[in-house]
């Protein structure tokens, strides 16, 4: 099975089958609670998919340039950009496209949820020690992991350095919105788990396949179903909490209400310093 066949079967499919269902709902003009709808959804998807690329741009060319996954040159186009194939460029604006659609699915059905206080309905409130705790376990996270890159066997190479490149990026969400997500709790565990599930599934096929191959010499050997190295589902499951985690905070309403005062306060520090100035 070809790359692009891979997604055109996989990837493509299901988007649009979430993007009639989005139109659908538009058309119903189904209500989106606590979060804004329509074009600055589309926005933020947008924004991540250029995120998407940018960021992952660098540190994919890497692993393919160091062996950790290759490509079968019969099942891809043979045009890269770097070292990576047009069809994985394609695949991240596909998977973050994909995610936000699922994201948006959701997000206008709190029903779905037995509980619908967890989509956040009740009162949201702050809460800076789950803040604190949760960039404290991240960093630690991370700092364990460079360790592992820089100084640890080959077998870690795959998966340190997949959070080495991810943590970093999941840090400031954390710092501005770590209540906020947990807030939304049951949504945000929604949208990353069903997606990360479905592509690390989808990845047996291709695997099987043999369209891309992971290299056993720079992973754990930690296989699921005989095949699936423990790795490639840590990649689906980071990268949709990065997207998961975005998509919330820029579109909540308590986000926008929190950027309004990050930046009042911002306004009052710009003052402080401007009359400290003149007064010298």
């Amino acid at each position: 099975m070809t790359y692009f066949g891979f997604l055109l079967r996989f990837v493509l499919i299901p988007i649009l089958i979430f993007l009639t269902i989005a139109l659908w709902d538009s058309r119903q003009e189904k209500q989106i609670h606590g979060f804004r709808n329509g074009r600055p959804l589309w926005i933020a998807i947008g924004i991540h998919v250029l995120l998407a690329v940018l960021y992952t741009t660098p540190w994919d060319n890497y692993l393919v340039a160091t062996g950790v996954w290759y490509y079968n040159p019969d099942l891809v186009t043979g045009f890269v950009i770097g070292y990576v194939p047009i069809e994985e460029y394609t695949f991240f604006v596909m998977e973050t496209i994909l995610t936000g659609l699922w994201w948006w699915f959701l997000a206008r059905r709190p029903t779905l949820s037995p509980n619908p206080s967890l989509y956040g309905r009740g009162r949201f409130k702050p809460n800076k020690t789950l803040i604190y705790l949760s960039t404290c376990i991240l960093v630690s996270v991370w700092l364990l992991f460079t360790y592992l890159l820089f100084f640890g066997d080959a077998k870690w190479t795959y998966l340190s350095i997949t959070l080495f490149w991810a943590l970093p990026a999941i840090l400031p969400q954390l710092i501005f919105g770590a209540d906020i997500l947990w807030h939304y709790r049951k949504l945000v565990a929604l949208s990353i788990l069903v997606p990360a599930t479905y592509l690390s599934l989808v990845d047996i096929i291709a695997l099987k396949e043999t369209t891309w191959s992971i290299s056993p010499s720079q992973t754990t050997d930690i296989l699921f179903f005989g095949i699936l190295p423990m790795e490639e589902m840590v990649f689906f499951f980071i990268t949709n909490i990065l997207l998961t985690f975005g998509l919330t905070l820029l579109l909540t309403t308590v986000s926008q209400e929190r950027f309004a005062e990050i930046k009042a306060q911002i306004q009052v520090w710009k003052e402080r310093w401007w009359f400290r100035l003149q007064s010298r």
